[in-house]
């Protein structure tokens, strides 16, 4: 039975009214906002000025299969080392309906090639796809950023429908698909992928997520009347376990999920890693589309356990699933235990969930307002990121509905969706800043992956935006503030290179914060691997404390801010790399 629109937006409004009963008056609209809460986020989208011409090809059809819904991820990364984020883009590939079963779409030409942007420093990028030879082959999906050798250059692993590729950084401009001699090619319908030390024998291991059993299958799902077929949901599928693959040292890896206790078969989109019960060992929390969310416990000896319902993790507020897509795992309150967030689509509310420091998490998106500012969004890639340096994480959203005629049955959820930012209030709740952040905020977008990271090294957090089937989106953050900073990048020598796995604290007059060094989280994306931290009025840091995946700890003074600053993990006797 549908519901007549007049009696759609009476529920909704009784449904708003509970959420907003719920969660503190400063993190609703309006005017019991204080002033100084609203502090606007400029972003500026400078993708034309820059030379960036991106442009994603999702091939819709009308079989409306449901590949076409899911858009592409990117990477900021450093892939020339000359202290400059590059961007690279996945794209997919020509779908001809009908497809038949068990084929694979091919990039025919350039304009399905994966596209990797070199930053000149001076605002603008060059297309260096050719020459790197990452132009891609089969339906793109996701990306991940990382030096899996410990060579100094970083590497590429790009997740597609069909098979994955690995692509070795030769140091010289140029990769190599190193996928066959790796054994990391994979099989179905792959998704996010993250690098991470799971055995902290100083080797990058690389796990990557899964969707669905999922084979062009032609199945009408919507009303059987002109313009109304939508994509069908993900219940009609089955699920898949992801793949785990231990870096083996050599170049070579060995599929291990099903050793390692990591093969509960799941709907995975987001993943995204931190040691949530601070006992030494990292880690991982998967975002699954419509059933339990996944976290996989590190037991410390070479196994995990999943433990999403235990921990009060794998549902939300009411028992329910939700439709998993992105995730970060990060501190957002300042008190030492990284917390989630994890995006979803309309009608279901952003889940934010608070570290009880016990093993456990609280659902905190009523009390923090989350739920109130995205009952009507969906969002796909997210973010905790300091957009105004303030020493509070704060959230960025791409968000965007799967499907593209949802507003012909629910006339409040939208296709389109603008760039969401919300400001952290000391950690207890979030207000929307976009009615005040300018006409960037008032633009809609398809959008789907997310990477954050300082672009132009000025101490501000900007980002990249991907859209299903449209533009690529360069924002760099021109936020008005005062505020100091400090980055840090970290060089492993008995950790891995990259430090991936380590744990920051740095103290200021103001206080202590705590971050996780990852490119992973988000959704199909991979983020700038330096550490950065919002320092308020503080020029300096008093401490800065990192514990290395090696189990090293490391602890500097007096360390100005204002600046990037790279530190080597200390060793005794022979560094390993």
């Amino acid at each position: 039975m549908r519901l007549s629109e007049a009696t759609f937006r009476f529920f909704v409004t009784i449904v708003m009214s509970l959420v907003a009963s719920t969660a503190p008056a400063v993190a609703q609209t309006g005017s019991s906002v204080p002033a100084s809460a609203m502090v606007p986020a400029r972003f500026e989208d400078v993708t034309t000025a820059a030379g960036v011409h991106f442009l994603n090809r999702a091939s819709h059809t009308e079989k409306k299969y449901l590949i076409e819904t899911m858009g592409s991820g990117v990477a900021l990364f450093d892939y020339n080392n000359d202290g400059r984020l590059d961007i690279f883009a996945v794209n997919g590939a020509p779908i001809v309906a009908p497809m038949a079963k068990g084929s694979v779409p091919q990039k025919t030409g350039p304009e399905y090639w994966n596209r990797l942007y070199r930053n000149n420093g001076d605002g603008t990028f060059t297309d260096v796809t050719a020459q790197a030879g990452l132009a891609g082959v089969g339906y793109g999906m996701g990306v991940a950023a990382a030096d899996y050798d410990n060579d100094g250059n970083e590497d590429l692993y790009v997740t597609a429908y069909g098979g994955n590729r690995l692509y070795h950084n030769n140091g010289d401009g140029t990769f190599t698909d190193v996928t066959r001699k790796a054994g990391v090619g994979g099989a179905g319908w792959s998704t996010s992928a993250a690098w991470v030390d799971l055995d902290n024998d100083g080797y990058l291991d690389l796990v990557v997520l899964r969707y669905v059993q999922w084979d062009w299958n032609d199945v009408w799902c919507g009303e059987r009347r002109p313009g109304y077929r939508a994509y069908c949901h993900p219940d009609l599928f089955r699920p898949l376990s992801m793949l785990v693959y231990h870096n083996n040292g050599n170049g070579t890896f060995t599929e291990e999920a099903h050793q390692l206790g990591l093969d509960k078969p799941g709907k995975g989109l987001g993943i995204a890693i931190a040691d949530y019960d601070r006992d030494g060992h990292i880690d991982l929390f998967v975002a699954n589309d419509s059933m339990e969310e996944f976290l996989y416990h590190n037991k410390g000896n070479g196994t995990f356990e999943e433990v999403g319902l235990q921990t009060e993790v794998a549902v939300d507020n009411d028992g329910s699933t939700y439709a998993g897509m992105g995730v970060d795992f990060a501190d957002y309150n300042n008190d030492g235990w990284p917390d989630l967030i994890d995006t979803d689509l309309a009608n279901q509310k952003y889940a934010l969930y608070r570290n009880n420091r016990d093993g456990t998490f609280s659902y905190a998106s009523y009390p923090t307002g989350v739920a109130a500012m995205t009952f009507f969004d969906s969002g796909w890639g997210v973010r905790f990121a300091d957009y105004d340096n303030d020493g509070w994480k704060d959230i960025l959203a791409a968000q965007g509905h799967d499907l593209d005629n949802v507003s012909l049955t629910s006339a409040q959820v939208h296709y389109r969706e603008p760039f969401m930012t919300a400001r952290n209030l000391g950690g207890k709740s979030f207000i929307n800043v976009g009615s005040v952040s300018g006409p960037l905020y008032q633009q809609r977008w398809v959008g789907r992956g997310l990477a954050t990271g300082d672009i132009n090294n000025d101490g501000r957090i900007d980002a990249v935006l991907s859209e299903n089937d449209g533009p690529l989106h360069i924002l760099i953050n021109r936020t008005a503030t005062g505020n100091h900073w400090l980055g840090v990048r970290l060089i492993g020598h008995r950790s891995n290179r990259d430090g991936i796995g380590a744990v920051i604290k740095v103290t200021t007059s103001s206080g202590s914060q705590w971050q996780t060094v990852t490119t992973a989280s988000s959704y199909l994306s991979s983020s700038d691997p330096r550490a950065h931290f919002g320092l308020g009025k503080d020029p300096s840091v008093n401490t800065l404390q990192i514990r290395w995946p090696s189990g090293t700890v490391q602890v500097l003074h007096n360390v100005a801010g204002d600046h990037y600053v790279t530190i080597d993990e200390p060793v005794t006797g022979k560094k390993l790399w």
